[in-house]
C-alpha cells in the first residue's frame, strides 16, 4: 500500500485557472497540492483564455513544494485535448481527469501525456495522473479504471456530481456517502494509490470539517480537497499522524524487526499480541509520516 503514498496530498486546494490573483496567492500557502481549475472553477465563456493564464503560472511561478495539478475538462466536452495541448509544455505535476468513468478515457489521456513528454523531452511517465471518480459509472468500472494506467497515484471522490449523477440527497452527516467513500479507499488500497476524500463546500464551518475530517482518517483517507485557503491548516493538521500515532509505529515496526530476528512472526507489545497485518499498518503510518516531513 505504501507506493500509493510518492507525497503528501493532505490537502488539494481547487483554483480557478481563469483567476491570476488566486494563482499567484496559491503558489505561496504551503499546501501539499493546487488544483490549478479548467473545468467547473471557470466560467465558459473564458476557459481558453484561463488555459493560457495557467500554462504562464506553471512557467513563471515558484510554487514550492507545492504539487501543481491541472484539472483539465471532460473528454466528452471536446474540450480536454486541447486543454492539454495548452498545459502540459508548462510541465504541470498530474493531470487531474474529471469523469473518469471508464478505462477508455484514462488511456486516452495518459496517450496524449505520453505524446507531448516524448515532444518537448521530458521523462517518460514523469507527469502523475489522479482520477475523479464522481458517477455511478465509475464506481462500476472502478476496479478497471485503476488498472488503465501506470500514472495514476490518487483518486478523488466528487461527492456534489456523485450525487447529482445517482440522485442521492446530500446531507451534512454524509452517511449516504459511506458505501461510495469506503469503496474508493478499497479500491485505492488494492491498486497502490492515495484516497482523496470530498470537498467541504461550507468552508466557514471549521467545525464540521474537521469531524468530517476525522471521519475521513478513520476510513482510510490520505488527504482531502479544499476550496478556500482557511481549511488548508485543520486538513493538513488532521491528515497528518500525530506523534503519539507516529511513536507507536516506530515501536511496532522496531518490535518486528526485533522479532523477526529472534524467529518468531508476533510479539507482544503494551500487553496486545502484534502480528503482520498491525506491522503493516504500522508501516503505512510511518510511510505517511515520511511524506508529510515529521519522521525522517
Amino acid at each position: 500500500m505504501t507506493e500509493g503514498f510518492l507525497r503528501a496530498r493532505r490537502a488539494l486546494m481547487y483554483v480557478p485557472g481563469s483567476d491570476e490573483g488566486k494563482l499567484a496567492k496559491a503558489a505561496g500557502l504551503d499546501i501539499d497540492g493546487v488544483i490549478l481549475d479548467l473545468e467547473d472553477g471557470v466560467a465558459l465563456n473564458r476557459k481558453d483564455e484561463a488555459r493560457t493564464i495557467i500554462r504562464h503560472a506553471l512557467e513563471t511561478l515558484d510554487f514550492g513544494r507545492t504539487e501543481r495539478m491541472v484539472r483539465i475538462n471532460p473528454l466528452y466536452s471536446g474540450r480536454a485535448q486541447e486543454d492539454l495541448r495548452a498545459v502540459l509544455p508548462g510541465k504541470p505535476d498530474a493531470i487531474l481527469i474529471p469523469k473518469a468513468d471508464s478505462p477508455e478515457i484514462v488511456r486516452e489521456v495518459d496517450a496524449l501525456i505520453s505524446a507531448a513528454e516524448q515532444e518537448y523531452g521530458f521523462k517518460s511517465g514523469g507527469i502523475a495522473l489522479a482520477l475523479l471518480i464522481e458517477s455511478a459509472a465509475a464506481f462500476v468500472n472502478l476496479a478497471a479504471v485503476c488498472q488503465s494506467s501506470l500514472r495514476i497515484q490518487a483518486l478523488i471522490f466528487g461527492a456534489e456530481d456523485f450525487c447529482a449523477d445517482t440522485g442521492v440527497t446530500r446531507t451534512v452527516e454524509a452517511t449516504e456517502l459511506l458505501f461510495a467513500r469506503s469503496s474508493l479507499v478499497l479500491h485505492a488500497a488494492a491498486f497502490g494509490m492515495q484516497a482523496i476524500d470530498m470537498v467541504q463546500i461550507n468552508y466557514r464551518d471549521m467545525d464540521l470539517l474537521e469531524r468530517e475530517c476525522r471521519a475521513a482518517v478513520q476510513l482510510g483517507f490520505s488527504g482531502k480537497t479544499v476550496v478556500h485557503p482557511g481549511q488548508i491548516e485543520p486538513v493538513q493538521r488532521l491528515f497528518t499522524p500525530d506523534e503519539e500515532l507516529v511513536d507507536y509505529a516506530l515501536r511496532v515496526v522496531a518490535g518486528a524487526r526485533e522479532a523477526q530476528r529472534s524467529g518468531s512472526g508476533v510479539f507482544t507489545l503494551d500487553g496486545k499480541l502484534v502480528d503482520l497485518p498491525v506491522v503493516k499498518r504500522a508501516e503505512n503510518i510511518l510511510a505517511r509520516a515520511r511524506a508529510a516531513g515529521v519522521v525522517e
